[in-house]
């Protein structure tokens, strides 16, 4: 059985420890629910506890979902974290365009952030298909 490592629990407990802000429910593909942790503090902390218990469940979720490819999600999700308002996790993805106007814009006004929080794993997971399509 080949085994579909995109996602680490390591990092996903990490982001836990940060999660009444929904940083794991965005690094697990749950964009919705990770806006709405965002804006009640984890559902008032309950959710956010209740989520410890979760993440494994989480995390063979988004590895069904996500397919391995040259493109590693975790480096693409720090990059965002840290440095994505300068269009680092594009430059990592071969998006050159938007990076450039990433970088010179702040991240588009970080409305362009916002939006690559909501579809980052979609985006990495679009490139690697496409480099297993042509590779």
């Amino acid at each position: 059985m080949i085994v579909n490592n995109t996602h680490s629990k390591v990092i996903g407990y990490i982001l836990w420890i940060f999660g009444f802000m929904g940083a794991h429910r965005f690094y697990y593909g749950r964009p919705i629910s990770g806006t709405i942790y965002f804006f009640t503090l984890g559902l008032f902390f309950i959710g956010w506890i209740v989520d410890l218990f979760l993440i494994p469940s989480m995390d063979r979720a988004a590895e069904r979902r996500y397919v391995v490819g040259p493109k590693d999600y975790n480096v693409s999700w720090i990059l965002l974290t840290f440095l994505g308002i300068f269009g680092a996790h594009r430059l990592y993805m071969g998006k050159w365009i938007t990076a450039i106007i990433w970088f010179f814009t702040g991240g588009l006004f970080l409305l362009g952030y916002l939006y690559d929080y909501w579809t980052l794993n979609g985006q990495v997971d679009e490139v690697n298909r496409e480099s297993r399509r042509f590779g």
